[in-house]
């Protein structure tokens, strides 16, 4: 991996979140400019791989999926949407799902994938006081779910526990 450092993502406004993927090989960036930019931190340099571009507002953040589903990445914006996108074999890269403009009605402040072990899945805090859970499904769709008035006045952020087996956290005899 290249050395630390700064490097410019050609970004046209301020970058709001950097995410590197499970391997620390890929960076994604996101910024108020709309764009999400993903680039290769392979080898000695720092090669821009992709323009991601769907938003129609400010993208507040970015999270990888677990490799074990593939180059998936989430984005979440002020528009009100989550966009998932995923990196084809040719390395081009495609939205595999936008979430319906009526699934959050303000932005989406912060997203995060379960343990993977849990399978193919989202939540997404909004400002209008709900998370919503994006579920990939066994036939290839994708569903959203929601739980309301989490909080009355939004949520800013979510994320997820770690995965332990069933019964893992009860212990049979006391300490």
């Amino acid at each position: 991996m290249a050395a630390a450092g700064t490097f410019e993502s050609g970004h046209v406004d301020m970058v709001h979140d950097a995410q590197l993927d499970y391997y620390g090989k890929r960076l994604a960036t996101c910024s108020s400019d709309r764009v999400v930019k993903v680039f290769d931190l392979s080898g000695e340099q720092r090669t821009h791989i992709a323009d991601l571009k769907g938003h129609e507002g400010p993208v507040w953040q970015v999270c990888w999926a677990h490799p074990r589903y593939g180059a998936i990445l989430a984005s979440a914006s002020f528009d009100h949407r989550i966009i998932l996108w995923r990196e084809g074999p040719d390395g081009q890269w495609s939205q595999v799902y936008k979430t319906p403009s009526t699934l959050h009605t303000a932005s989406v402040n912060s997203i995060a994938f379960a343990p993977q072990e849990l399978g193919l899945l989202l939540a997404c805090a909004s400002s209008d006081g709900t998370v919503s859970i994006v579920e990939h499904k066994p036939d290839g769709t994708w569903e959203t779910s929601k739980i309301n008035n989490v909080h009355a006045i939004g949520v800013t952020s979510v994320s997820w526990a770690p995965a332990v087996p069933a019964g893992g956290l009860v212990a049979s005899q006391p300490p």
